[in-house]
């Protein structure tokens, strides 16, 4: 199983528009959004392409494979829009044997974690930076941003499997990777 994983959409038109590209180019089965999906927040500029009524239909399009958690800048009006849940803290699930745990970032972070097990991968996004580092005997990942990166890190998506995770560039080149 290949897992696209993607935050920080903040109502990017191609942010949103570059998932099927994504999905045809790595073969992916899943999508992880690590939320802020629709509304830019009051502390980030507003993303050149800012049309997130545009971007709830390509969103709702792939609502079937979607798995999703809630960012700081998602709200119950958002989930009115959106055909697939978006408002959990938290979100489990397991690629072969390994368990993910996914969250936005805001609540459970790198320096805030859930309970972690050995061989247990953490992913969340909310800082618009990517990562892709071992720590102890867990993994933690970001995405970072697909609208807003921070840093002069370019806007990037993941691609998650059993044996790695994949930072990609919107060109889709090769930024960072871990092996598990």
């Amino acid at each position: 199983m290949k897992v696209l994983t993607i935050s920080d959409l903040h109502g990017s038109l191609e942010a949103a528009t570059i998932i099927k590209d994504i999905i045809d180019i790595h073969k992916t089965d899943i999508i992880l959004c690590l939320g802020d999906v629709l509304y830019h927040g009051p502390r980030n500029d507003l993303p050149k392409d800012y049309k997130p009524k545009e971007v709830i239909p390509i969103l709702n399009e792939y609502k079937d494979i979607i798995i999703s958690v809630r960012g700081n800048c998602d709200t119950e009006v958002d989930q009115m829009v959106l055909e697939f849940p978006i408002l959990s803290e938290l979100n489990t699930f397991y690629i072969g044997k390994r368990k993910i745990i996914a969250s936005h970032g805001h609540i459970y972070s790198q320096n805030n974690l859930p309970h972690l097990s050995k061989g247990n991968v953490f992913i969340f996004g909310h800082i618009h930076i990517p990562i892709a580092k071992k720590e102890n005997d867990y993994f933690i990942l970001n995405p970072g941003s697909a609208s807003l990166p921070k840093e002069n890190h370019p806007k990037t998506y993941g691609i998650l499997d059993e044996n790695s995770y994949k930072i990609y560039t919107f060109d889709h080149k090769l930024y960072k990777e871990i092996s598990f």
